[in-house]
């Protein structure tokens, strides 16, 4: 099963993430299929970019996303 999910970036203490397109099965920050966008939480308002056309085209294509990713689909307008 095919996932969108979070890739853990960033120093200690200092989290940025890579919206990732990902086997299921495969470690959080192992192998991934595609990177779609980004999400820092560090700025304020957090900073949500996530590339609307292949966001759709995998969800399109059956990719599940996590709920922490649905919401930020949701407040960046691409669901």
């Amino acid at each position: 099963m095919v996932k969108i999910r979070l890739k853990r970036m960033g120093a200690h203490k200092k989290p940025f993430y890579r919206i990732v397109v990902a086997d299921s099965k495969s470690p959080r920050d192992g192998r991934l299929i595609e990177e779609i966008g980004t999400y820092n939480p560090m700025v304020e308002p957090a900073e949500i970019v996530i590339d609307s056309e292949k966001a759709k085209k995998w969800l399109a294509n059956g990719a599940q996303p996590t709920e922490t990713v649905k919401g930020l689909m949701k407040k960046s307008g691409v669901l």
